[in-house]
């Protein structure tokens, strides 16, 4: 049994056979407890009847008892001295106790229907003993006599039956059969879920199952072709992440050895050497924090503890970044409005600090000399909402949806040769999504953009 579609078979089977066998267990109490008593007292009422309609006509007992046992009964007579005669088709055992016979000659009627045994599993309704009669006295000729009478079963019920254990036979056969063939097409798709988990396994994501089905089996080939689509997608995902890595880092290595071995080998002035060495100190800069951010995302990837989730004010912590970035905005002199009330929010404030951070410092580095940038927040009351706008360059309608992706740069032309990695805003997106909450961008090139950041109140 190593495999499902035998082990449903056995199963299935074993079941219907145990099913048999208790419905019979069952159906044999229930002739024992009720019908056993109610066929004793039928057959006791018609051997009566019968006695009576014989002592009310002249006829030979040999003739209406033989005329009587063609209507499906059998008899057997006995008189004093313990001879018998059988009418009917004899009885596989005429073993009596004396006791029952003496009985019925003296005028009692012997109920062997229902003080025959009982027995488990085999029903005493065909059981064609003597013992298993109603015994009833019966005046010949003046002298008494016994007659035992039940009725014949194989005459009444043989040809039924032959075809009720022929139609049972058949059900069994048949019912097995069907079995055979329905696990197959309940055993197939489970087959062709096991190969293909064998494919993913193997680093094979392009699998398309073609189960058309609407039960559990289908709910559930639906369910692995989607996870089959998902893991397809993260592995793209993971290798465009690999490939973004290896680009961001090789691009600055490469210019800081081929300055480096510039400074080595050339005669330069002093303010080549000087800008030789900036752009090296610049491009290390770069290494740096894109190693930092990278650990940033490992560690955000991993999930918060419960324990840094904290309630603070988030108003002053936007006051405090606009504090620390004061020379920035100052140096390309962009007014800066603050429409910001208390706000207790539930959070980690080192992260949420940087989210702030981020977002501001884009601001900045986006709005032109002169510009100006609002930060506000909304009260409602289950969320606070956090909104922050400029009035710098704007994003394309078309990029709107990707600048939150890793390594994703709007203008990569100009933000190579920046302090720019790529990975600012998908922080700042996987730390909202880690705290529940929500981040939209509304933009338009030329008009600035507006980032709206919903969190959950303390």
């Amino acid at each position: 049994m190593r495999t499902l579609y035998v082990r449903i078979i056995v199963t299935t089977m074993g079941i219907m056979i145990a099913s048999a066998i208790i419905a019979f267990a069952v159906s044999n109490i229930h002739y024992q407890h009720y019908l056993k008593p109610e066929n004793d007292q039928k057959v006791t009422e018609i051997a009566e009847n019968i006695v009576s309609i014989y002592e009310g006509n002249d006829q030979h007992i040999t003739a209406y008892l033989t005329a009587m046992a063609e209507l499906g009964y059998k008899f057997y007579l006995m008189e004093e001295g313990g001879e018998g005669q059988t009418f009917g088709e004899p009885f596989e055992s005429e073993e009596l106790n004396q006791t029952h016979i003496e009985s019925v000659l003296n005028g009692n009627v012997y109920h062997g229907i229902a003080n025959y045994p009982w027995r488990p599993f085999v029903t005493g309704f065909f059981d064609n003993e003597l013992k298993n009669t109603i015994g009833v006295p019966i005046q010949l000729d003046g002298a008494a006599h016994a007659l035992f009478v039940r009725p014949d079963s194989a005459q009444q019920f043989g040809e039924m039956r032959i075809f009720l254990a022929v139609m049972l036979g058949l059900t069994l056969l048949f019912s097995f059969i069907l079995v055979v063939t329905s696990t197959r097409f309940i055993v197939n798709p489970i087959k062709r879920l096991t190969e293909a988990t064998k494919k993913i396994a193997a680093g094979n994501y392009h699998i398309k199952l073609d189960v058309k089905r609407r039960d559990e089996i289908g709910r559930l080939a639906n369910d692995f072709t989607k996870m089959s689509d998902k893991l397809e997608q993260t592995e793209e995902k993971r290798q465009e992440f690999v490939s973004s890595v290896s680009h961001e880092i090789q691009s600055p290595l490469t210019s800081i050895q081929g300055f480096s071995q510039a400074l080595r080998e050339e005669i330069l002035s002093e303010e080549e050497s000087v800008r030789y060495l900036d752009i090296i100190e610049k491009e290390s800069k770069r290494l740096s924090a894109l190693s930092k951010q990278l650990l940033t995302l490992s560690f955000l990837d991993r999930g918060i503890e419960n324990n840094d989730m904290q309630p603070f004010d988030v108003a002053g912590q936007l006051k405090e970044v606009v504090l620390a970035t004061e020379w920035q905005w100052l140096e390309k002199e962009i007014e800066i409005e603050m429409d910001v009330s208390p706000a207790t929010v539930i959070g980690d404030h080192e992260l949420l600090q940087q989210v702030w951070m981020n977002l501001v410092t884009n601001a900045i580095r986006y709005t032109n000399q002169g510009g100006r940038i609002r930060i506000r927040t909304v009260n409602e009351k289950a969320t606070t909402t956090i909104v922050i706008e400029d009035t710098g360059i704007g994003i394309a309608e078309a990029e709107i949806l990707q600048i939150f992706d890793r390594f994703y740069k709007v203008d990569k032309a100009r933000t190579r040769t920046e302090n720019s990695t790529g990975l600012g805003l998908a922080i700042v997106k996987k730390i909202i999504e880690l705290h529940d909450g929500s981040i939209m961008v509304e933009s338009e090139l030329g008009q600035g953009s507006t980032f709206i950041v919903n969190l959950s109140k303390a």
